[in-house]
This record gives structure tokens, sequence and C-alpha cells, in this order.
């Protein structure tokens, strides 16, 4: 039978209504699989594949609505993202009369509480609202959600080796707890670097399938490069890409809210110089939602009119503007996941190409692009990280449980927990060591058997800020004549008369009132861009490993336009004076006057680590990771004799990074509720989240010969 003919009436009509041809890929193997099966399914395929349609079409045509109670949950990483889905849900389920609930903090109060009255149809959440909800209404968890059928979870790359992934996880294992019967869980995702790793996610491996779509679209690459002297990005850069970009609909993703800023202003000046379209739009969390909503709405519904929207992560997810053009990435990107994610919102349209331009403003910068690229073109993407130990997310875990019970006892407690797949790898000594930590700083009170939110415990389960694994900034909000504009991350820039860049337009800073975190602006002439906080990524080895190959190879690459040809040929002539023969074995190490860098070519992790066990290990050095470079602050010799010490440690790493943190416990820095935990728990997280052990021992076990230059 077909895939069309497994489906109900009602979405066959539909399908006709919406005139398809025929049903893609993903969606073809999706209805064969949900309709018959009760698995559990990732589906994974490229971005404007068709995955929402892919998993609803089949999930509505099984699933009888007529049963009380929600029956389908799905669940994103954003709520913009959940407002966009919102209309094409609706519009599948107008077929069915199926009634979809759109529930967090900016939904319409009065639905939400007709659903609770009368729970049925799907609806949208995030993570964050889910976990407010077993905190503070409880009841209402087991009255809306207790006969799920399905779980949808959109872009699962997102949430998978993430905190805030093991937080969903422990969600969904508490929900399945209450469900009448276990619901299936359907995933969502255009970038998994690791399909096998992908089913943990569910809770149930052994019954969960990935879909693999493997039907790529053609993208055309190309890079360009402009040497960058100073803070501002090249003049040339700008007029380059402004010819590139004005007579198309774009996509510009730099690597910071500041430079977004910057693009959006000054492409709009240039524009205005030469009395071309206005349409120049600036995208990211500082901007006010609905500044970012108008540009969304802008963006999808302008067919005639071109633009440009200068942005972030914000629109790197899958949030529907219509069909884009072009993509333009400034600098590299730290991962490639983030690349695909990017380049994937061009050529939408069937049979279109997607198109990436590639500007980089340093060498690195290109080596970076072009090694992203190249292991893109390959079929890598980072794995996700382990999230196995996540003490810190158990600890919050353990307080939302205890809150929505309002006590409980601690053997039922740790039970809970114990049976929590998110928490599978964590052993009831390490949980009952928690708990008992947590009542020793008062965040828990034991009466008798039970335990119960303490007095320091209520500050934090009280907070609005509990909800999400997640730091929040503390930020100040801009205002203009009463209208918020956005807001932005408190830093000394400001003060009274400074001007800012902030929604693709510059203002001047009248009033900053530091009690209300209140700033209040007027339209600026000119302007110097915001200063925004926030470190770089994390890129993986691979990355920098074949930035090394690159380096080593005598490819030209067709992609790369002469002046980026030009500068990569610049790097090979200069490293060309080390006599690398076998790159898995040997490194750069160049000698000038008396200056010493050991070149790894590796991941910001290991680069982390060998940082920690020069100092450990006493050589003076200052690490610069976007060059994947050490500086060596002591003679030549002396590193060398130490260097080959250090190669002979590779198996006691684990016990010397143990035994530094623990003698240097001020360093600790771990996550959100990490602080919390017991010091030796706050040890283990920071070896894994910033550390990699593992990889560092590799590296050293390979005996890497450091090659001097000639």
């Amino acid at each position: 039978m077909s895939s069309y003919d497994l489906l109900s009436g009602p979405i066959k009509k539909y399908v006709r209504d919406k005139r398809w041809e025929e049903l893609r890929p993903i969606q073809d193997a999706a209805i064969q699989r949900i309709i018959t099966t009760e698995e559990n399914y990732i589906l994974a395929s490229r971005t404007a594949s068709g995955k929402t349609e892919a998993a609803f079409l089949p999930i509505l045509s099984k699933v009888n609505f007529n049963e009380e109670g929600v029956q389908v949950l799905y669940i994103s990483p954003l709520i913009a993202l959940i407002n966009d889905q919102f209309y094409r849900i609706e519009e599948l389920c107008k077929y069915l009369e199926v009634t979809v609930t759109k529930w967090h903090g900016e939904a319409n109060r009065t639905l939400k509480e007709h659903l609770i009255k009368q729970p049925n149809g799907i609806v949208l959440i995030t993570p964050e609202s889910l976990e407010a909800m077993f905190v503070n209404k409880p009841y209402n968890v087991k009255h809306l959600f207790s006969n799920l059928k399905y779980v949808v979870i959109d872009e699962i790359h997102s949430f998978i080796g993430t905190d805030r992934g093991t937080q969903l996880k422990s969600i969904l294992s508490r929900l399945q707890d209450i469900n009448v019967a276990s619901f299936k869980i359907v995933g969502l995702s255009a970038t998994l670097g690791d399909y096998e790793g992908s089913k943990n996610f569910t809770g149930n491996p052994l019954h969960t399938k990935v879909l693999l779509d493997k039907t790529s679209k053609e993208i055309e690459a190309v890079f360009r490069y402009f040497k960058n002297e100073g803070n501002d990005l090249p003049l040339d850069l700008l007029k380059d890409l402004y010819i590139e970009t004005k007579d198309n609909k774009v996509l510009i993703f730099p690597n910071s809210r500041g430079k977004a800023e910057e693009v959006a202003v000054k492409l709009k000046k240039i524009s205005e110089r030469v009395k071309g379209h206005s349409n120049y739009f600036s995208h990211h969390s500082s901007v006010d939602k609905e500044v970012r909503e108008y540009v969304e709405y802008f963006a999808k519904n302008n067919n005639r009119q071109n633009f440009c929207i200068a942005c972030t992560s914000t629109l790197e997810l899958g949030i529907d503007i219509g069909a884009v053009d072009e993509v333009v990435q400034v600098d590299a990107t730290h991962s490639i996941a983030s690349l695909i994610q990017r380049v994937g919102r061009s050529g939408r349209k069937d049979g279109a190409k997607s198109s990436l331009f590639l500007y980089a403003t340093s060498q690195w910068s290109l080596l970076q692009s072009l090694a992203c690229w190249l292991l893109y073109k390959e079929g890598f993407i980072e794995p996700p990280q382990s999230n196995s130990d996540s003490y810190d997310i158990l600890l919050h875990q353990a307080l939302s449980i205890v809150k929505g019970y309002s006590g409980i006892k601690v053997t039922e407690l740790i039970t809970q927990l114990k049976n929590n797949f998110a928490f599978n790898e964590i052993n009831v000594v390490e949980i009952t060591d928690i708990i008992n930590h947590l009542i020793s700083i008062d965040f828990f009170e034991k009466l008798q058997h039970e335990v119960i939110i303490g007095i320091e415990g209520e500050k934090i389960v009280n907070s609005r800020d509990f909800y999400s694994a997640f730091t929040m900034e503390d930020n100040f909000k801009v205002i203009h004549a009463g209208n918020r504009i956005g807001e932005l991350p408190y830093s000394p820039q400001i003060t009274e008369g400074e001007n800012i860049l902030l929604a693709a337009k510059i203002w001047k800073i009248q009033f900053v009132d530091l009690k209300a975190k209140k700033i209040e602006v007027v339209p600026a002439k000119d302007g110097k861009k915001p200063k925004f906080s926030g470190g770089g990524g994390i890129v993986h080895q691979k990355i920098g490993e074949k930035m090394l190959a690159v380096l080593y190879s005598t490819e030209k690459y067709d992609f790369l336009n002469s002046t980026s040809f030009d500068a990569l040929e610049e790097m090979r002539r200069d490293f060309s004076v080390f006599a690398i023969r076998n790159l898995a074995l040997q490194r750069p190490f160049l000698i000038v006057e008396k200056k010493l860098l050991f070149y790894t070519f590796t991941g910001t992790k290991v680069n982390r680590t060998l940082f920690l066990l020069f100092e450990i290990t006493g050589i003076k050095c200052l690490l610069d990771d976007s060059h994947s470079m050490f500086y060596i602050q002591i003679s030549k010799d002396e590193f060398v004799l130490k260097w080959k010490s250090l190669l002979t440690m590779a198996d006691t790493i684990d016990s010397l990074i143990t035994t530094y943190l623990d003698a240097h416990s001020d360093s600790l820095s771990t996550s959100k509720w990490g602080q919390y935990l017991p010091e030796h728990y706050q040890i283990s997280l920071m070896k894994r989240n910033f550390f990699d052990i593992e990889a560092t021992s590799k590296f050293l076990s390979n005996t890497i010969e450091l090659v001097v230059n000639k």
C-alpha cells in the first residue's frame, strides 16, 4: 500500500488541496513507518524538506482525537518557532477539526484556560513551560497529558548533548511516568552528527529508528577575503557585500550581535547613498520580540521586495521567513552543524540551488571556514557531547520534584531520580549524596522521612529563572519614546551620551536607570557599535586537523576567489618552513628570535586541557585558541624537555587535572546549577564541559613530534 493510501480521508484531502504532485522522500518513509509501527523515530533530512508534515501527516491520520486529553505534544526550542509552526499545524488540523493550542509565557491565557477545562487536541510548548507546569501546577500536567500518544520534538539536534536537552529528557521521563500508556517520540532534525547516539534521547534506543533522507541540495559556495586592519569590518568588504546582496533576499550571519548591528547599519547607509532599497534589518536576541516578529513577517510576505537581514542563531533554526536567495557567513562559524543550518535557509524553492558566500577578514578565519566547508562536503558533523553524568540537572530536577509535590519521602525522591532515563548512569549513592548536600545547604529541609523546600531553596525555586537550564543575561531594556526596541547586556559603554547600535539603527543614550534596568535613547546621527558580551564557540578537533591538512595540501579549490587563494597560498608559504611529513604525528614549532610558538591544530577543549597541563608542569605560556597556538614563555630547551615528559603522562591526565582543580577550587567554573553541587561533582562537570581529557590523551599518545622551522 502506498504512503498516500495509508493516510486518513481528511489528510488525503489536505494533500490534494495543496496540489502536491508527490510526497517528499522523508514524508513517504515517515508515513509508512509511523502509521504501521509503534516505534520512536528520528526524522533526519535537510532543511526545508518537509519534516513537519512528515511527522504530522501520519500522526494526524493515526491518532483518535476523540479520546480525552491532549493527544499530541509538540516541543520546540524557541517560542518564535512555536508561533511559526502553529499556523502550519493549525492548517493541517482544520481538516480534522482538531484544536491546536500554543502554551508559553506569551500565549493567550484564555485559550490556555479553555484547554485546562477541556483537554484535547495538540499543544505546542517549550521545555521551560513544561517545567513550570510540573513545578507550579503538577495536577495540570496529569490532567492534560496523561493520555498522550505522540511527542514531536522539533530541531532535536539543538537539545542533544546539552544541559537543556538533559532537562527535556528528564521531563519526558516524568511525562511517561504519569501517562496511561507509553507515548511515542518523533524527533526532527536537519543536522545530526551522531545518528545512533540520537536514539538515546527517547529513553528507549532499542525501539527508536532513524529515518535518514540523504537527498542533498546543490550548494554554490564562494569564498572572499578582505583583510581587516582594525576592529570594524573593512569598507571594501561592506561595498562588495552590498553589491552582492542589493538585488536579492539575503540572510547575513556574522558571529556576534554587535557585528550583526554593524553590518545592518552600514549596509543601510551605503544603500541610502546610492538610493537603493531601505529593507535592512538586524535580528538577534537583543532586538525586541515585536521588532523581530515584524522582520520575520516582512521577509515572509514581501515577495516583490528584496531585503537583507543581519542575524545570529535566532534565524539559524527553522523559522519560516519564506524564500531566501543567498546566505552570507562573515568569518568562520565555530561548528559545521551551524554552517549547515545557515546555508539551508537559502534555495528553499524546489529545484533551486543554495547560494553561500563566505567572507573572511583574516587568514585564520579563511582557513577555518575552508576546513569547515571541506568537512561538510565530506559529510562530517560534530557529534554531540555526552551528558551521561549530568549531576547539575539532576540537582535541578530534584528541586523541581520536591516543589511540585510540596514535599516527598526521601526514598521516593531517590527512586524517581534513579528511574528517570535522563540519569541512567548516575547511581543511587551519588543521588543520595547530592540530596544530603541540598539538605546541608538548606535547599531542602528534612522532616522525619520527608524533604520539603528549605528557606534557601525557596529563593531559588520561586524565581522565574528556575525553569531553565541556561543562565539568563542581566539585560537592560532599551526604550525610545515609550516604545521598547530591545535590550542590551549591561557594560561600561552603557553610559549617558554614548551611542549604541540596536535594531539596525544608531541611538544616543539619554538616561540610564540602574534600578529599573532601563535605558532611554533617542535617534543619533552617528554611532559606535555596542559591546555585546559572550565568548567564542567551541571548535571541534577535526576542524583544527583539517586546517593543518589544507595548509600542507596543493589543492587550489575552485570556489576561492583570487584574493582568497592568494591569502591561502601566503599561509602555505609561511608554514612551508616546517618539514611536516606526518599530519597525525607532527606539529609546527616556530622559533623567531626570542619568540616560541607551538601550533597544535586541534580543538578548543584539547587546547584548554593542554593549557592546564602546561600550568601543572611549569610551562609558562599564553593560549591563542583562534590560531590554535601557544606563546611559549620559557626557553626552547626547557620546553622540549618538559614536552617530552608530558608525552609520558597521557594515562594520568585525569588524575592530574582532578588534583589540580581540587587544590584550586577558586578556578572552578561550572554550569548554572552546578555551582550548588558538592565540590567533587563540580570538578567532574568541569572536566566534561570545559576540557576533553580523552581526546588530549589520544593527542599526546600519538607522540606528537615538534617540527622546528628551518
